[in-house]
């Protein structure tokens, strides 16, 4: 069927503008599934509607234009219900992850608290169960904690005004080497970042673009990339839980065949989890060949993972050119640099010794394989520096920074974190990369990296090597460096998951198997390597390794 792309006489202004427009558009909306892969539809009118009656009831509650509210919910119509309605009341919604399990809550209080203690929110809006729950967990809020039905009644109708420079949305950093920072996204940020996603699909006159997602719209790929993209185009998204993509990685799948998708993003975990998971009966007249993007971002992009993934899934019709590496971060309200849509992605081999901050770097076939993340989307630029903040040639590895028209406002309430990433208009990424041949590639993270007798190691390439090992659980690696009291130097610690369902000889063989793995691919010797159970090694909200923490837990003995 096409869809005819709807004409647009002035871009909106803020999203309660945008989500009043997409009202008008019959054929775009939201489909839900659910964990049977039932589905529901949702025509943006209808979550107007809705969005409506909840911003009555807020400001019923007492709830002012400016003021935060927390929100913790699963993927689903509640969420879009609570989050339009937030923002037409005029509040400004910052989502966090619900627990990965309801039964198991220990510390998730604590942390919640916290992050809604950085944004100082006024109200917490839950499902029902785990909002009784929460009462008893999390710190009070002057409006409480509360669910959608224990709103009080309100007109309907209520909308307060904002313009674009007004705080649309908080998004939490990803915290993989500190805890997570609000970031403060203006509704013209959030906005012109998803115009600037949507004039990079191809083109077609045959039919319109369509997204589907898994990932969760408590962070920045799902809300901004995604479910914003949608609302701006508008057009049609589809969205699977992500705890059903985790139990089933096949739905996702499945789903892109039977609903037409174009554009579909992930992690690069997610793309590994799929060649180890998904078996050939799950995907039984399935046709992948109307999926056009397919974004790989939001952690270290593997080439061997996206190779495996254009193999294994060729036979039901997927063209391994859709894989498109991508570099963002919240900071930047998302999309910093892409790689050629329906190009192959590119990646090349340099020396491991011309990868250390400073040094430029050779190319050699023996090396660590890059991957190309390509250049600055429009109206961005990016810049390599050193620490002195003077900016490198091409080829030398230092800093990332950017500037672009999406930047964040800052971190929420931290004057001071702000000023230190955050200067004359360009942003510190804090991650480590070279320009080579136009294009940008990243190495590694400052302060993730491993330093060991003098030479800089990249903990992804250890976790990869890791991950390659039989009996090792998918993306369950973490690798840390460690100053021990007994050592002349930085020891390697590395953190192994084993995977469900491994025998007993694989899991006795995972240590020294991990070492030889590391040894080869890496050429650095592991001191110590510690087995976990499944689902041990803690994670950022879009799924990052959080290696500071896991060494902090593991320290303490709270890990397993």
């Amino acid at each position: 069927m096409t869809i005819a792309r709807t004409t647009r006489t002035e871009a909106a202004e803020t999203l309660a503008d945008a989500l009043e427009r997409a009202a008008l558009e019959p054929t775009a909306g939201v489909r839900l599934l659910d964990r049977r892969e039932r589905a529901i539809w949702l025509p943006w009118s209808e979550i107007l509607d809705r969005a409506r009656e909840v911003a009555g009831c807020l400001a019923a509650l007492g709830v002012e234009p400016g003021d935060r509210i927390g929100l913790i919910y699963a993927t689903g119509r509640e969420l879009l219900e609570a989050l339009f309605g937030t923002v037409l009341a005029g509040a400004v919604p910052a989502g966090l992850a619900p627990p990965p399990r309801f039964g198991r809550l220990n510390g998730f209080g604590a942390r919640t608290s916290a992050m809604l203690e950085s944004v100082d929110a006024r109200l917490l809006l839950a499902e029902g169960r785990l909002a009784r729950r929460l009462r008893e967990t999390v710190s009070p809020r002057p409006l409480g904690c509360t669910t959608l039905d224990d709103l009080p009644v309100g007109r309907v109708g209520v909308s307060a005004p904002a313009d674009g420079d007004s705080l649309a949305v908080i998004q939490f950093s990803s915290g993989t080497t500190l805890e997570p920072k609000p970031v403060a996204l203006s509704h013209a940020s959030v906005l012109a970042q998803a115009r600037l996603l949507n004039s990079l699909w191809p083109d077609s006159v045959e039919v319109e673009h369509r997204g589907l997602s898994w990932l969760p719209l408590y962070h920045d790929m799902g809300l901004i990339g995604c479910l914003f993209v949608a609302l701006e185009r508008p057009g049609e998204l589809t969205l699977i839980p992500p705890d059903v993509f985790a139990a089933r990685p096949a739905v996702w799948l499945r789903a892109i065949s039977r609903y037409g998708a174009t554009v579909s993003p992930a992690t690069n975990f997610a793309y590994a989890y799929c060649v180890e998971q998904v078996a050939d009966r799950d995907l039984d007249g399935v046709d992948l060949s109307s999926w056009r993007v397919a974004l790989n971002g939001a952690e270290p992009v593997s080439a061997d993972v996206m190779r495996r993934f254009g193999e294994r899934f060729g036979r039901w019709g997927f063209e391994a050119s859709a894989l498109t590496p991508v570099y963002g971060l919240a900071e930047a309200s998302l999309a910093v640099t892409f790689s050629q849509v329906s190009e192959p992605f590119v990646s090349r081999r340099f020396a491991r010794d011309s990868l250390g901050v400073g040094e430029r770097v050779r190319e050699a076939t023996d090396g660590r394989e890059l991957v190309s993340v390509g250049r600055a989307v429009p109206g961005f630029r990016v810049a390599i520096r050193a620490d002195d903040h003077s900016e490198v040639q091409d080829g030398v590895v230092g800093r990332i920074w950017t500037r672009g028209p999406t930047l964040m406002e800052g971190y929420l309430g931290q004057r001071l974190a702000t000023s230190q990433v955050l200067r004359d208009g360009w942003l510190d990424t804090g991650d480590l990369g070279f320009v080579h041949r136009e294009e940008l590639y990243i190495c590694g993270r400052l302060k993730d990296l491993i330093i060991v007798r003098g030479a800089n190691h990249s903990p992804v390439e250890i976790e990869q090597a890791a991950e390659s090992v039989q009996g090792v659980h998918i993306g369950g690696a973490a690798a840390v460096g460690y100053l021990s009291a007994t050592a002349d130097r930085e020891q390697v610690l590395l953190f192994v998951e084993r995977a469900r369902g491994a025998s007993a000889e694989q899991i006795e063989a995972l240590p020294e198997a991990c070492r030889q793995a590391v040894l080869a691919r890496a050429g650095l010797e592991v001191d110590t390597v510690v087995i976990l159970p499944p689902e041990s090694i803690p994670r950022t909200s879009s799924g990052k390794v959080r290696r500071s923490e896991t060494l902090r837990r593991h320290r303490l003995r709270e890990l397993g």
